[in-house]
């Protein structure tokens, strides 16, 4: 790649990002909303008690927050393999419009989204469910409450509201139907 790429992450990569970059930045994409709805039996689970991580569905007039990373041209190849192996697990790469928070500025980015059509895919479920579950499940990246304990932290760092991800955590900390 001859150009410095941008980077969007909704989960994981919003406090872990695991590869070189050159900046980092709070951004939002608009009609995508984040759900645990992708199975994973790679890292927060196992094929046999899969745990669930977030993907997008578009949703009209939804705002997603997230984290943006600048990748320099020159480590932008290496970066990607990177990342196409650690979203090996349903996820497909589509081309978003990023708009940058406390700016004006907006750029073209990438983001890994699970599709209903990938062999991981979960799809809804009441949040009490999924908590049940997350709880239930602990994979090679670690426990997925975890998973979901540190997605909630991340996005109150940055000013996000993400009903579906509190409602989850809520359940998951032994709120009310759990």
């Amino acid at each position: 790649m001859n150009d410095d790429v941008w980077i969007f992450g909704y989960g994981s990569l919003i406090w872990r990002p695991d590869f070189p970059y050159a900046e980092r930045r709070p951004a939002a994409i608009a009609g995508w909303a984040r759900r645990f709805w992708q199975g994973s039996t790679d890292h927060r689970g196992v094929p046999s008690a899969p745990g669930r991580v977030v993907t997008l569905v578009p949703r009209a007039r939804a705002i997603c927050w997230g984290m943006a990373y600048r990748i320099a041209a020159s480590d932008s190849g290496e970066v990607m393999a990177h990342l196409d192996y650690r979203e090996k697990g349903g996820y497909s790469v589509e081309r978003v419009g990023l708009e940058f928070a406390f700016s004006d500025g907006a750029a073209e980015g990438l983001v890994y989204i699970a599709t209903p059509d990938n062999p991981n895919f979960l799809g809804p479920a009441p949040p009490a469910l999924i908590a049940r579950q997350v709880c239930a499940s602990t994979g090679p990246s670690g426990p997925n409450d975890e998973y979901v304990l540190r997605l909630a932290e991340a996005l109150r760092e940055i000013g996000a509201r993400d009903d579906h991800v509190f409602a989850v955590e809520r359940h998951v900390r032994g709120g009310p139907g759990r």
